[in-house]
């Protein structure tokens, strides 16, 4: 797999290119190179599944383990194990409400743009429509 440690040095560029390639000079290659980097993950979210493949047990914002899919595996010390539960749950729980922030921050912030436009257009002077002149 010397390729394929050399073409990932390139990123995601070379893989595609790669496979643009393989389907110009032969379509099954192309799809095999189009499989290949989805199931190893090179075409993922900017990191790999570890060997898992796409069907690694992931949570919904990318994370591996954790939260509905279950916990780490455990690392055989029971008191390391909970403490690592309590963090991440806190963690979990900080991140949270930080997004939670940042969607009232954005909610605030759209609410202050619109009112300054409503006040842009209840400010605005009024002119009468214009008459459209006749010609005789």
């Amino acid at each position: 797999m010397q390729l394929a440690a050399k073409l990932d040095e390139f990123g995601k560029p070379a893989w595609i290119a790669l496979m643009v390639l393989g389907f110009i000079a032969w379509w099954p290659l192309g799809l095999a190179v189009l499989a290949f980097s989805i199931w190893s993950g090179r075409m993922g979210r900017g990191s790999r599944c570890g060997g898992f493949g796409p069907w690694a047990f992931r949570r919904d914002d990318g994370q591996r383990w954790g939260g509905r899919w279950g916990g780490p595996p455990s690392s055989g010390n029971r008191a390391f194990d909970e403490y690592r539960e309590e963090t991440l749950r806190r963690l979990e729980d900080e991140q949270r409400e930080f997004r939670d922030f940042l969607e009232r921050l954005r909610l605030a912030k759209d609410k202050a743009e619109f009112d300054q436009f409503m006040a842009d257009r209840r400010n605005r002077p009024q002119t009468p429509p214009s008459q459209p002149e006749s010609q005789a």
